[in-house]
């Protein structure tokens, strides 16, 4: 893994669901599984109430879960545009 300079964690996890309810059903699940795969609780978690761009902070990862239409404007993928940026597809 290349190292970035200041960067405030290791990792960024940026996905979406299509209505508040997908955002906040997405939020819950990744909750669970890290408490119970990993034994871990974020340290916070904000934006639950729109559920349009909710930020779960685990320290070295941060995971962003956003309304496809506030990823698109806020285009967070390109503030580090010297990171590597990896695709996962769709999980059906």
């Amino acid at each position: 893994m290349e190292q970035l300079g200041n960067s405030i964690c290791d990792y960024f996890v940026i996905c979406q669901g299509n209505s508040p309810a997908q955002v906040s059903a997405i939020t819950d699940s990744i909750e669970d599984m890290v408490r119970v795969d990993c034994k871990r609780k974020p340290y916070a978690i904000d934006g639950l109430r729109n559920a349009q761009w909710v930020a779960m902070d685990y320290g070295d990862v941060l995971v962003h879960i956003f309304l496809p239409d506030v990823r698109t404007f806020y285009d967070i993928e390109h503030l580090w545009a010297d990171a590597k940026i990896t695709n996962i597809p769709d999980l059906d």
